[in-house]
């Protein structure tokens, strides 16, 4: 929001000599933040001043419209003729005054302005538009002086169009909606100068009539539980905004339109109240405020043809909606500059739950939209509407009717107990009763005192145990955000200073560290990134579709999900049930990026909703909840067991001038797996890797993992479908493990290293094809006894010598003792036993015998 200090000073008295600094220190100290503070004089240099246009000469032959123009400057260009400038604008004609900057002065932004020729003519200076000054964002047309401006030709322009002013932009958050407004800003400034605050809400207002100004019928009391309405008759069409109301509304970033609607901006800003203004004249019948029906159109101001739903609230008469309510009005019934004589000012009150979602629904965030969203005074209505009839009787004439609309159906806030100590106890800082008292009273709250109390918490600093008082507190209607003890007591350690909360550390309570759970993950995560792989974090929401892509069943339990009430995006509104959803599209991002060779993993949680579990029971914030109320609502609880998945693509050895490379596979994701087992502590005996048909993977290249006979994960090569699906490369292989399912890590003693050397002995088995390799290392393992150290499959050979449906698997075998050299006989022997289990169990033969 921009506003003027000068404006502010109208309603609080800031000390005359304040520093912009000191001013934007007390906005911060608020919690207000301060964007920028803008002195204005001095950011234009050189001449600025008022020229009166004599003669337009209009040039064709080029792109756009160009006038040639002779502006009268007075003595500021130091020779008493007329200016010869330049300028693309239409929106001014002979007689008018502009502001002129001559050739010498800078823009904001350092445009120095000079004297060119340009167009086949001469041109020295500008004429200026608000944009150009840094007044506003509107760029349509240069400024032209309103009638009520005495400044003559030549003139110094900066008091005349604000520009000796100082200016302060500032973000408001979502729950200070008062401070869109100089009410409350002036009333923010006046706490934190303790000065008087001049409320330009307390001027007297008349109340609602009998007789309606205009029949209006609200058919929602919950959408709009306010609206006022009044008629002002025979205004004069042509008459002007004055120049000091369109002054402010350009410095705010408002654009003038015509004096009532200029009007309904101005008292928007003024006391936060938004409006709108019809012509009654287009008006048919009365008018009834009620939700859309879906399907139903409006053209809004903007020019948009808006397709309606039943979460829209409109104001319609007897031809349809003709306003989308407390957004944007509609253009049949606009009020027309120049041919509006009768204009009917609504201000009412909006639900800001249904603004928000309407304005989201069609795009369109309108000043007024961005106030009801985040709450607008429901008791200043009938001021706003004094306050804008008087402006327009006063500056256009008419007469307003004696007739006003006052349907009311606004509930009195509900007092909330606050207990007197609370802020102390929750702070940390000495808040007397009376100080909270005071202090919540200058925000605008009724402060009752209530029933005693004993103190929650006899050992809180500077609080003596005992008998403590409860407040009963009723927030001011400005403040829709205080609903609870909590939003007091920041309330009072806001305005009493934050400076004054000591910036002390919480002891750190004695532990024992991580936890296994933690310990484990952070050894997974290690290890992948030691081999290589680049953990990501992607966002847990997904599509619909997702489930179809990867190719899961109609009963597989990854389909169903959670669905999340308020989606960041209407694409994805699912939590992902598996890591490959999001993995493998963050794979896909950096594929279309240029990279080639990706090794990606993530550890993270996936979600199963839980079938029945009803809705969560409803808790406040005033204590802690119950036991069986916090089970009753954790039964509601997604699952959310920790998963890890790894995804490859490209070549996971580069190719180079040593060799060409080798292509990332199935296989290197059933390593992948295995690593993470090892780094989750699980022994090697203890895992099983089996052959197993599992969506997404390739039915003849997918693996699942076993942990004592319990499947914990899949690894392998997607299926052809899902790559073309996912616009994948071929090939690409993936591995997901459920780190929740694994057993607790054993303590396993250190391992004894022995100094004796190893013996090493090559065997090479004959198998059946459908034998899997690893049995055939378990075999081994059991057969050869505690002599042997490692084993490990480095050739696997299927030829015609062997016979169809034969293959021949070599392991390299370690044997070792820790108190000896083994002798060769004891070595032979050991593998001697460890091939005649693997004959035993498997039917293996060495090879060659």
């Amino acid at each position: 929001m921009r506003v003027s200090v000068s404006w502010l000073r109208e309603y609080v008295d800031l000390p005359a000599d304040l520093p912009t600094g000191d001013l934007e220190q007390a906005l911060v100290d608020l919690g207000i933040e301060v964007e920028s503070v803008v002195d204005l004089a001095a950011s234009v240099t050189g001449q600025l001043v008022v020229g009166e246009v004599r003669e337009i000469e209009e040039l064709t032959g080029f792109k756009k419209p160009i006038r040639f123009c002779r502006v009268d400057v007075g003595a500021a260009n130091g020779i008493g003729e007329p200016q010869e400038i330049v300028c693309g604008a239409r929106n001014f004609a002979v007689g008018d005054r502009v502001v002129v900057i001559l050739p010498g002065g800078v823009l904001p932004g350092g445009f120095a302005i000079g004297a060119r020729k340009t167009y086949g003519h001469n041109s020295a200076g500008m004429i200026c538009s608000a944009k150009e000054l840094g007044l506003g964002d509107d760029h349509s047309g240069i400024i032209v002086l309103g009638p009520d401006v005495t400044a003559k030709p030549g003139d110094d322009a900066r008091p005349v169009v604000g520009l000796d002013d100082v200016v302060l932009d500032l973000e408001i958050t979502p729950d200070r909606g008062y401070a869109l407004s100089l009410r409350g800003l002036a009333r923010e400034l006046s706490h934190a100068f303790e000065v008087p605050l001049r409320d330009p809400a307390l001027t007297p207002a008349p109340g609602g009539t009998e007789t309606p100004a205009y029949p209006v019928e609200v058919r929602d009391p919950v959408g709009c539980d306010r609206f006022t309405a009044r008629l002002v008759r025979g205004v004069d069409p042509t008459a002007p905004t004055p120049s000091w109301m369109a002054q402010r509304l350009v410095t705010a970033g408002i654009r003038s339109i015509s004096l009532p609607v200029d009007i309904t901006n101005y008292v928007m800003l003024e006391l936060g109240q938004p409006m709108h203004a019809f012509d009654a004249d287009r008006i048919v019948g009365p008018l009834v405020v009620r939700r859309a029906e879906a399907g139903e159109k409006l053209t809004t101001l903007d020019g948009v043809n808006r397709v309606l739903t039943a979460d829209d609230m409109v104001i319609c008469d007897d031809t349809g909606p003709i306003s989308l309510a407390a957004v944007m009005g509609g253009e049949t019934s606009e009020v027309v500059t120049g041919g509006t004589t009768n204009v009917l000012f609504e201000a009412a009150h909006w639900d800001p739950a249904m603004v928000g979602r309407t304005a989201r629904r069609h795009k369109l965030f309108s000043e007024a939209a961005k106030r009801w969203e985040r709450g607008v005074d429901p008791a200043v209505a009938l001021v706003a509407l004094e306050r804008a009839v008087r402006l327009l009787t006063e500056h256009g004439g008419g007469t307003p009717s004696a007739e006003i609309l006052d349907i009311d159906h606004v509930r009195p806030r509900t007092p909330i107990s606050l207990p007197a100590d609370l802020p102390t106890r929750r702070v940390g800082v000495e808040y007397p009763p009376a100080r909270v008292v005071a202090l919540l009273e200058r925000v605008g709250c009724t402060v009752a005192q209530g029933a005693d109390r004993l103190s929650e918490d006899p050992g809180a600093v500077g609080v003596a145990s005992g008998v403590g008082t409860v407040l009963s507190v009723t927030p001011p209607t400005w403040r829709p955000d205080l609903t609870d003890p909590a939003d007091l007591v920041e309330e009072v350690v806001r305005l009493d200073g934050y400076d004054k909360v000591p910036s002390v550390l919480p002891t750190a309570p004695p532990g024992r560290g991580l936890t296994p759970r933690q310990r484990r993950r952070r050894a997974v995560a290690d290890s992948l990134a030691e081999r290589g792989y680049v953990e990501v974090l992607a966002h847990p929401f997904v599509s619909p579709e997702l489930a179809d892509q990867l190719g899961l069943p109609a009963d597989d339990p990854r389909r169903p999900a959670v669905r999340l009430a308020n989606p960041l995006s209407e694409e994805e509104p699912l939590l992902r049930t598996t890591l490959l959803g999001p993995l493998l599209g963050t794979l896909k991002r950096n594929l279309g990026r240029g990279h080639r060779d990706l090794a990606l993993y993530e550890i993270g949680a996936v979600f199963h909703p839980r079938v029945g579990a009803g809705s969560p029971p409803a808790m406040g914030v005033d204590r802690r909840p119950t036991d069986e109320e916090f089970a009753a609502a954790d039964a509601v609880v997604p699952a959310q067991p920790v998963h890890v998945a790894v995804v490859l693509a490209g070549d996971i050895d580069p190719a180079g001038w040593w060799g060409p490379g080798r292509q990332a596979g199935w296989a290197d994701a059933i390593e992948a797996a295995r690593d993470v087992l090892a780094a989750a502590g699980i022994p090697d005996e203890r895992v099983e890797v089996r052959a197993a048909e599992h969506a997404p993977w390739h039915p003849g290249r997918c693996a699942e993992l076993r942990v004592d006979d319990a499947v914990v994960g899949h690894a392998g090569e997607l299926h052809p479908a899902v790559v073309a699906a996912l616009e994948l490369p071929r090939r690409t292989s993936a591995m997901e493990l459920n780190l929740d399912t694994l057993p607790p890590t054993p303590v396993t003693p250190a391992p004894t290293v022995s100094g004796f050397p190893p013996a090493l002995i090559d065997v090479a088995l004959v198998v059946d094809d459908s034998v899997p390799a690893e049995q055939v290392r378990r075999a081994l393992e059991a057969g050869a006894g505690e002599l042997l150290e490692d084993v490990r499959l480095f050739d696997v050979y299927s030829g015609a010598q062997l016979g169809e449906g034969r293959r021949s698997l070599a392991y390299k075998l370690t044997f070792r003792a820790p108190d000896r050299t083994l002798t060769v006989e004891e070595a032979v022997a050991a593998r001697d036993a460890a091939v005649a289990v693997a004959a035993e169990r498997l039917g293996a033969t060495l090879r060659g015998a």
